[in-house]
Formats: structure tokens, C-alpha cells, sequence
């Protein structure tokens, strides 16, 4: 990589931020500042294009309270030096240990949440969503190396971008980063010219991060082999952006006909998706991931390819993936979400509940209508949860309950009775249903699973004197 004169530089992130539109004409942003030479660098420049971008600052600084006295001389440099440049700054400390030990984080997963949230708390009082990073193109280079190692496909082939959202459940920052284009010894020699004088960290020091060992370890070791082995890993991310892009642009064509978002849950279209190109059909799970939970941080290639793997397998296959998410495989549909539940249209059935017969039941998500008639004023009912019965056959002692192992009846039609669980699979019952349909009992058997079957055993005949009528109605 060229070294290019220092007072070129600011022109250089200036182009850059226009060229990717990082900054909004006269917006705000918050600028992260550790201290050390990157994030100083990012500062004075964003501040010597003031004029140029309209931009107005904030400086935060995060103490992790990781290095003891360090640690507060970081803190305190920041604070000196957004005086000395006129700039507000909100400067806080926050116990990262402590967080570690109760999300059961790595502790550097653990700092890079607890640093975000703070981020979002301070630009959200600041007024903006907008935080600028002083990653670097070493850090760009340092991340596709990362990915690589983890497996995260060719979307972490692309590294670090101008760009990116952030998202902890509905808190979403807009992060850029100027300094993109610029190498970490050009953001020393920047603020050396400058005498800004920034903190040198030395936890970047430690082996312990594995971007440190592969800062330290793998690039020096790679470029044994290769003298210019970070252009050739930036090509490859410029490659991988572009092949990214023709399918991002694919997928915006077909997105509406086979992927759909409900209650928090993608929908695929099962027959339309297994039809796709394998390299579309990954792109669209990336980017219902992404959607659902945020970021891919956790989800590596060997989750997609799982997910790949299961797709031809039968209704009720379920796959867990990180950050809660579930992969469930229905008969004519993929679903993707927390709890694909979610998506059954029966309310959820924890306990057995009696029926007022006649009269009206109020179940948690139902009401429950029973009428008594003779045979001759029943009507024909189309609606799959109203079903007439031999009063004589059913009893009037009658109750609701979700499904129980073991359960069997003798579905209409049926000379034999039949697994319960095994009528449900053979009707195509999503597996994520079965445990809220509502399954009507008599003292003696199932006299009905609603929604599909009633009991041959019970159902109406010329020999039939009252007819019990039951409708379920959602509220």
C-alpha cells in the first residue's frame, strides 16, 4: 500500500465520505474517540472538514474499566482534548466485566456490545443515529482475514464497509467509517504531524484477541508468502462485494413471490425456493437473518450450510441457530424466526377447560358456542371450526385441551382408530401447530381435533335425535 503525503489525507476521506454519502449535509455525528491514533486521527479531521460537510460533532469515549489506571488516563486524555477542540463529549465509564459474566460473553464480545449500547445512548441523546469508527483499511484487511478464518462465506469475504447498521432489538446506528482508505501508520504520521499525541493501548499488545494474533502472527507469516497479500485479500473483498451486489439485485426481483415477513417470522415458499440457484437460496437466508436478528455476527457459514443441507427433508425437521433463532420446515413452507408458533392461527392451550353445554365458553384466544337441535333444523357448515354431533353418543360432559401423548381417535370416515400424532402428520399439521390445536374430549374418547376431523364414532345419522352443535370463534 502507497504512503501518501499527510496533508493529502484529509482530501482523501473527504472524497470518500462523498463518494459513499456517509454524512448527510448538515448533519450531526458522533464521533467514537479511544485515544489512540486512529479514532484521534478521525476527529481532527472530521473537524478540519467542518466547513466543507456541515457537520456537527460529539465526542464519546468509553472507559471499560479493563486497564485500571489506563484505562482513566484514556478517559481524561479524550475529555482534554475535546476541550481544547471546542467539541462536547460525553465520557462514561461501564462495568464490561460485569456484562461479560451475565450475557456469558467472550470478553471481547462483551466490550463490543457494552461500547455499541453506549454509542446508541449517546447518540440518541445527541439527536442522530449517525456514529463514525476510525477503522482503518489494516482493520478492513484484519477482518477479512477473521471472517475467513470463521467461516462466514462471501459476505464477510467483503470485510469492512463505508457502512453498516447496528441493531439491538428496535435501537438501530448508522456506523461509518471515513478512514476506510487510509492505513494505520498514515493515522500516526497524521497525528504526529498534528502533535495530537495520542494513548497507546497495550491490551493491542496481547496475543489473547485474535485479531491481535492475526495482526500480529498471520499477516507478517502471509506476507512471508506474499509481500502484497493485502491487495490481493482487498481485491478479493472488492470481488465479493460485486458478486453480493448482482445478487442483492436478483433478490430484490423475486423477494415479494417467495419470501414473506410475519409476526416477527420470514416465510419461504417452499416450492419456489427449492427451484432457486444455491447461491441465491443462501443469499436470501443471510438476508432474512440479517433482518431478524440485526447483524451476522454470530451466524457463520457452517449454520447456512446446515440450513442448506435440511431442505429437502420432511415436515417438522427443526434446526436451532444463534441469537435464538429457529429454522422450522413445514410441508409447503420454510419458516425463520424465534418462535415459529407464533405463526399458528390457534391461540396457545396450556390446560383442559370445561364446556358450557348449551350455552357459551370463553377460552384464553377462543369463545366456544354449543347449541342443542333436533336433526332436521341442522344446517350444512362450511367453516372448518363448527361441527355437529350425536348428542346422545358425546355426552354433555365435554372438555378442551391441547394434545397429550398417546392420544388416538377414528377420524370421519375411518374404520379404525388412529395415533393422533400420526393423523396430524398425515394431515399436514405444521409440527409447530400441533401442540395448540384444540382437541374436544368426552369422558369416553376425542370426539373432535377442530379445525379438521370429528370422530366417526359421534358424528350425525338418520338414527340421530339431538344434535349437539360446537363453533370456535378467535377473539
Amino acid at each position: 500500500m502507497k504512503q501518501r503525503h499527510t496533508v493529502d489525507l484529509p482530501e482523501l476521506v473527504f472524497k470518500f465520505i462523498m463518494a459513499h454519502r456517509l454524512i448527510p449535509e448538515g448533519g450531526k455525528v458522533v464521533a467514537a474517540v479511544s485515544g489512540g491514533p486512529d479514532s484521534v486521527c478521525l476527529l481532527h479531521i472530521l473537524l478540519g472538514l467542518r466547513d466543507k460537510t456541515g457537520v456537527a460533532l460529539h465526542v464519546a469515549h468509553l472507559n471499560h474499566q479493563l486497564r485500571g489506571d489506563e484505562s482513566d488516563a484514556d478517559a481524561n486524555y479524550v475529555t482534554d482534548l475535546a476541550q481544547r477542540l471546542g467539541l462536547p463529549a460525553t465520557v462514561e465509564k461501564r462495568d464490561v466485566k460485569a456484562y461479560q459474566k451475565s450475557k456469558r460473553l467472550s470478553l471481547e464480545e462483551a466490550a463490543r456490545e457494552v461500547r455499541y449500547n453506549f454509542l446508541a445512548d449517546v447518540a440518541r441523546a445527541a439527536g442522530t443515529d449517525v456514529v463514525a469508527v476510525g477503522h482503518t483499511l489494516d482493520d478492513h484487511i484484519e477482518t477479512i482475514l477473521m471472517h475467513l478464518i470463521r467461516g462466514s462465506g462471501t459476505r464477510g469475504l467483503r470485510g469492512l464497509q463505508p457502512s453498516s447498521q447496528w441493531r439491538s432489538g428496535e435501537v438501530a446506528l448508522n456506523v461509518i467509517r471515513p478512514l476506510l482508505k487510509m492505513s494505520r501508520e498514515e493515522t500516526v504520521a497524521y497525528c504526529r504531524r498534528h502533535r495530537l499525541e495520542p494513548r497507546l493501548d497495550t491490551s493491542n499488545l496481547s496475543l489473547s484477541p485474535l485479531r491481535n494474533r492475526i495482526r500480529q502472527q498471520l499477516i507478517p507469516l502471509l506476507q512471508s508468502y506474499n509481500p502484497q497479500v493485502g491487495d490481493a485479500l482487498l481485491r478479493t473483498a472488492r470481488i465479493a462485494s460485486d458478486d453480493l451486489a448482482a445478487l442483492e439485485e436478483v433478490a430484490l426481483e423475486l423477494d415479494g413471490n417467495i419470501v414473506t415477513e410475519q409476526e416477527r417470522t420470514v416465510i419461504l415458499d417452499r416450492e419456489r425456493f427449492i427451484k432457486l440457484p444455491p447461491a441465491l437460496q443462501r443469499h436470501l437466508l443471510r438476508a432474512a437473518m440479517e433482518k431478524l436478528v440485526g447483524n451476522l455476527m454470530d451466524i457463520e457459514s457452517r449454520h447456512i450450510e446446515e440450513v442448506m443441507t435440511s431442505l429437502h427433508k420432511p415436515a417438522g425437521k427443526i434446526i436451532t441457530l444463534p441469537d435464538g433463532l429457529v429454522f422450522a420446515i413445514e410441508y409447503d413452507r420454510y419458516l425463520l424466526g424465534s418462535d415459529p408458533a407464533a405463526l399458528s392461527p390457534f391461540p396457545d392451550i396450556t390446560k383442559e377447560h370445561n364446556l358450557k353445554i348449551p350455552g357459551e365458553t370463553a377460552l384464553p384466544g377462543w369463545r366456544v358456542i354449543a347449541d342443542i337441535t333436533d336433526r332436521k333444523q341442522v344446517a350444512d357448515d362450511d367453516d372448518s371450526y363448527t361441527a355437529c354431533f350425536d348428542l346422545d353418543r358425546t355426552g354433555d360432559k365435554l372438555t378442551v385441551r391441547p394434545r397429550r401423548p398417546g392420544d388416538r381417535f377414528q377420524p370421519l370416515g375411518m374404520s379404525q382408530p388412529k395415533k393422533l400424532n400420526e393423523f396430524m402428520i398425515d394431515s399436514k399439521i405444521p409440527r409447530a401447530w400441533r401442540r395448540r390445536v384444540p382437541i374436544i374430549c368426552s369422558p369416553e374418547q376425542i370426539i373432535w381435533v377442530a379445525g379438521w376431523r370429528i370422530d366417526e364414532r359421534v358424528k350425525v345419522t338418520e338414527n340421530t335425535k339431538q344434535v349437539l352443535r360446537l363453533e370456535f370463534i378467535r377473539i
